[in-house]
């Protein structure tokens, strides 16, 4: 009996002391509130698992990701060499529109607008401007910077926005467009299609320089299914002589 009891009072203990366990957090003195058992399970066990070791491994598998929205925002507020006449500080069709869509932002535009550093594409390197052609550089990257803070106090805002201008050469982003570019060019020619050839499977042209298999059931008497009868016109076709709707 006075080992059941004893038993009995160990399991209150541990029970107690257990149920009151929790993470715990950074300045609680040590002992405060957990008492001898939670302190003695809490050198042996950590009572934050998983939790803890999720909220690292989330953050470790987001901060990849936020680095890049931040590096894509960067760029989206960034106006490159192209934005400007070549080798000149003004600002052409493309440039304009591109800090009007930075203006128009809502619910407030960003005010650090970047540039970028003029390189070989506005002045190139030659013998005669070696010694001088960064300082060459650096007065072409001045002169934009103040182009665009002209442009930017001429565009009318919900509030007045203070706009900082920070120069930076990152590469210019942009990916082969070539395959994209002629199926939009192709897209113009519009859609042709016909049936050719005369036994039961033909070639079906897509208008897409392939051709797919159309295999066509004949019925008796030499018709197929939907089709023209011997010398005769079938539903929705044309009769013998003449064009059908498409036809040539």
């Amino acid at each position: 009996m006075t080992r059941m009891i004893r038993a009995a009072t160990t399991a209150a203990l541990l029970g107690s002391g257990l149920a009151s366990l929790g993470c715990v957090h950074t300045g609680t003195p040590r002992g405060e509130g957990h008492g001898i058992i939670g302190d003695c399970y809490r050198n042996a066990v950590d009572p934050c698992y998983p939790e803890r070791y999720q909220h690292a491994a989330r953050q470790a598998v987001l901060a990849p990701f936020a680095q890049q929205v931040h590096n894509g925002h960067i760029l989206n507020q960034t106006l490159f060499s192209y934005h400007f006449e070549t080798g000149s500080d003004k600002l052409n069709a493309a440039g304009r529109e591109k800090l009007l869509s930075i203006a128009r932002t809502r619910p407030a535009p960003d005010p650090r607008v970047y540039i970028q550093a003029a390189g070989d594409a506005d002045l190139p390197l030659t013998d005669e401007n070696a010694d001088k052609i960064r300082d060459l550089r650096a007065e072409l990257t001045a002169q934009r910077a103040e182009s665009i803070r002209k442009y930017l106090a001429t565009i009318e805002t919900f509030t007045p926005v203070e706009y900082e201008i920070y120069v930076h050469n990152p590469a210019t982003p942009g990916i082969p467009a070539d395959m994209p570019a002629r199926a939009y060019r192709g897209s113009f020619q519009g859609y042709t299609g016909g049936i050719t050839g005369s036994a039961s499977i033909g070639a079906l042209s897509t208008g897409g320089g392939g051709s797919l298999v159309n295999i066509q059931q004949t019925a008796p008497g030499g018709a197929t299914p939907g089709g023209a009868a011997p010398g005769g016109a079938g539903p929705g076709g044309a009769a013998p002589g003449s064009a059908g709707p498409g036809g040539y």
